[in-house]
């Protein structure tokens, strides 16, 4: 037995068993949910769009996401069973793609720019503030589940670095003063 399915299989104690199939992910359940009408319609929608159902896998993943916030091992595997996909195959997919969220993401999810031009801008001091003002490091989302960082290779606006989106929204020339007004403004849509 591989070493990290020996040390998962001690984590999980002795009434959770992992299954070894391609019905079961990263947790001990193995039942997909049932996709929304609306998911469904537009999964249908796009599967006329491509070839084959292998090349809708990725829209699909987006479209769950777009609905349900992220892509739940149980989501994944219902869109897997609804494409007649391998599991794996679809898995590798939504893992491959930094945008595809696997875990829950907080309502703003912030995309900060972390390549050589940010970096060489003092993106890393402004990413600190960042980190310090909302209490997070990449991959955590904020107690309130209002953000969620998230580094990303280069947003393409280097002439304009340090950058970060959020959501939609590219912020250029970013400074601590910057984000403190980019913040509030979020939480202001909120309230």
């Amino acid at each position: 037995m591989p070493k990290s399915l020996a040390v998962r299989k001690a984590q999980l104690g002795k009434t959770d068993k992992i299954q070894m199939s391609s019905q079961v992910i990263a947790s001990t359940r193995n039942r997909a949910r049932a996709l929304t009408e609306a998911e469904i319609s537009d999964i249908e929608h796009e599967k006329t769009l491509y070839p084959d159902n292998q090349a809708v896998g990725l829209e699909a993943l987006k479209i769950v996401q777009n609905y349900q916030g992220w892509v739940s091992d149980e989501s994944l595997l219902a869109i897997a069973e609804y494409l007649n996909l391998s599991v794996a195959d679809l898995e590798g997919v939504a893992t491959f793609f930094n945008l595809i969220y696997r875990q829950p993401v907080g309502k703003n999810v912030i995309l900060f720019c972390d390549s050589v031009s940010c970096w060489i801008c003092r993106g890393d001091d402004i990413k600190d503030y960042l980190s310090d003002k909302l209490k997070i490091d990449y991959g955590q989302t904020t107690e309130d589940n209002e953000f969620t960082l998230i580094p990303i290779p280069c947003l393409g606006d280097c002439n304009n670095a340090p950058v970060m989106m959020v959501g939609q929204d590219l912020h250029r020339n970013l400074t601590k003063t910057g984000i403190d007004e980019i913040i509030d403004q979020y939480r202001n849509k909120s309230a």
